[in-house]
């Protein structure tokens, strides 16, 4: 593979990207009609915005099965796979990752297809590994849950080792492994540069596994003192396995000429009109089979969850929100991703209000957009 020109890799600014635009009502568990639509056409033009703007990536989130309540919270999922497939063949330099699950997909047609994906966007697709923890996706794909994250994250790594096999190996090969046997494999195509890999992961098997083999680990931003001193220790761990191991989190944003009107519609969005079954039965799902959140801390968030899925509120101001975003540099974090409760509607005002002050302030870099380059 060549040298990457993949912009996850290229930046040496606070990365930004969007999460979730795949996934009905995106990150904000409303009730509201007009919540975020999570069609073709709204993603296509979010894309396209993004990708002028000159914002970093996208993350979609993998889903089988809803959350249930009243509106059935990401029930209704464009696959991440076909949808980063599309997204690449109309963007010029946005990076886009597809989300996988290691037991619901094969590592050698998921090395074909990233392979092929990578032809689609010129380098610019990212692979985001996800090793398991929703139960009742297990069961509705027929699969079982390992209780133990050592077999959940045991299998995950060798199905990347088949995929990193596959990706720089030039002849034929068999692989004889403790959960694959395969035979006379070649991966053809190969992606032209390195893939950026993306893994959140809190258990200690889980931080192990991202440690190795992610570039990017995606964990929640809830204190960021706390955050700090987690960042510091992931780098130290992957220094001492020979790897820059980069820090992302995940932010909810709603932001408004006034600090007044941001934490109104925060109320009327993420509050007064919840979906408060649907975010029960998330809390309680990652109570039980998750650990990319800390549980001492979950129980305290679950309004979070409402509004950002626990990300990072960002409320208020541009000014504020710009503040926001810096304490997160701050604190180490590489980037963050976001998400609005209508992210098309929402994202022209926060380019035009708050990604200046973030360039004045050194963390992003100065972007012209396509039509004033030219």
């Amino acid at each position: 593979m060549t040298e990457s020109h993949n912009r996850m890799y290229n930046s040496d600014t606070f990365l930004l990207g969007t999460f979730a635009t795949n996934c009905s009502s995106g990150l904000t568990v409303s009730k509201l009609p007009e919540r975020w639509n999570n069609s073709w056409a709204n993603n296509l033009r979010l894309a396209q915005m993004l990708d002028d703007a000159g914002i970093d990536f996208m993350l979609p989130i993998a889903r089988w099965v809803g959350y249930g309540g009243e509106t059935n919270f990401h029930g209704g999922v464009l696959e991440t796979m076909t949808w980063a497939a599309g997204l690449l063949a109309k963007t010029r330099d946005i990076t886009i990752f597809a989300t996988i699950h290691t037991t619901a997909n094969h590592p050698v047609v998921v090395a074909k297809q990233l392979a092929t994906i990578d032809q689609i966007g010129n380098g610019r697709i990212g692979l985001n590994i996800v090793a398991g923890w929703n139960k009742p996706e297990y069961e509705a794909l027929g699969l079982t849950l390992p209780d133990d994250h050592e077999t959940r994250y045991g299998y995950a790594q060798e199905w990347y080792d088949v995929i990193k096999a596959l990706w720089t190996r030039t002849e034929a090969f068999d692989w004889d492994g403790t959960y694959f046997k395969l035979k006379n494999i070649l991966g053809d195509p190969r992606p032209s540069r390195q893939v950026p890999i993306l893994n959140a992961a809190g258990s200690g098997e889980g931080r192990a596994f991202a440690v190795r083999n992610a570039d990017f680990l995606f964990t929640p931003a809830i204190d960021l003192s706390r955050s700090s001193e987690e960042i510091a220790m992931l780098k130290q761990q992957g220094r001492d396995v020979g790897r820059d191991v980069n820090v992302l989190t995940f932010s909810h944003v709603v932001c408004r000429p006034t600090e007044k009107e941001a934490k109104e519609f925060l109320e009327h969005t993420g509050k007064n009109n919840t979906d408060w079954p649907a975010v029960d039965n998330l809390v309680r799902l990652l109570f039980s089979h998750a650990q990319s959140f800390p549980h001492d801390l979950l129980a305290l968030i679950r309004d979070r969850m409402a509004a950002g899925h626990g990300g990072f509120p960002l409320t208020g101001t541009p000014e504020q929100v710009a503040d926001g975003l810096t304490a997160l540099h701050a604190a180490g974090f590489r980037g963050t991703t976001l998400s609005f409760f209508d992210y098309a509607e929402e994202f022209p005002y926060f380019r035009d209000n708050v990604l200046p002050i973030l360039e004045a302030r050194g963390i992003r870099p100065a972007h012209r957009p396509a039509e004033a380059a030219a």
